[in-house]
């Protein structure tokens, strides 16, 4: 991955959201190329249960800001310390159906084993980038959304794991700003509102 677009980009920021939240978006350097590190979520936790996610969580009021929050919760999820983060920039601010702005710090993480905190973490996956762009591995729906409108959902399927909602959302901009790959210009089905996510 060439981040120096990451680092050039000028991110649009959320300043009026109801909750805050950040995550890292950690890039992994591997002997065998680039790889980006996920987190499933626990089935118990309440919002996003058993979703694919980007190390991160919502804003403390002992957080000094958005960044603080994203390492303070990496390193509670995974054991991912401060130190060890080096933010290289930041994509734009997701707005999610829990009414959150999340805000993703790109990063350079050491190529380590992580542990994951099972009250809110059940795996660590880390997904190669050679694989997440691989169109093979990526398909798209459009759907109407009760709160959004018309909206495209983007889902990478890698290694058993599917990323969708906003973290695909993140990785479809992360992806086309560090690497050649480009959204395909058309979506592979068109459902309807009430339609189950093919996940």
């Amino acid at each position: 991955m060439d981040l120096s677009a990451v680092v050039d980009h000028t991110p649009q920021s959320i300043d009026d959201a109801g909750r805050e939240a950040a995550v890292v978006a950690p890039v992994v350097d591997r002997s065998d190329g680039d790889a980006l590190l996920f987190t499933k979520r626990a089935d118990h936790l309440g919002e996003h249960a058993g979703q694919m996610s980007f190390p991160g969580g919502g804003r403390e009021p002992s957080d000094a800001d958005l960044e603080a929050t994203a390492r303070r919760e990496a390193n509670e999820e995974i054991g991912l310390r401060s130190d060890e983060i080096e933010v290289v920039g930041r994509l734009d601010d997701i707005p999610t159906v829990s009414e959150y702005a999340v805000r993703p710090f790109v990063s350079r993480v050491p190529d380590r084993t992580y542990v994951p905190d099972e009250r809110e973490v059940a795996e660590i996956a880390v997904l190669p980038v050679a694989a997440l762009t691989d169109l093979d591995n990526y398909e798209s729906e459009r759907r109407d959304h009760p709160h959004y409108g018309e909206i495209r959902l983007h889902f990478f399927r890698v290694d058993g794991y599917t990323v969708w909602g906003a973290t695909g959302r993140m990785l479809v901009q992360l992806l086309e700003l560090a690497t050649d790959w480009e959204m395909p210009p058309e979506v592979d089905r068109v459902v309807g509102s009430d339609a189950d996510f093919p996940v």
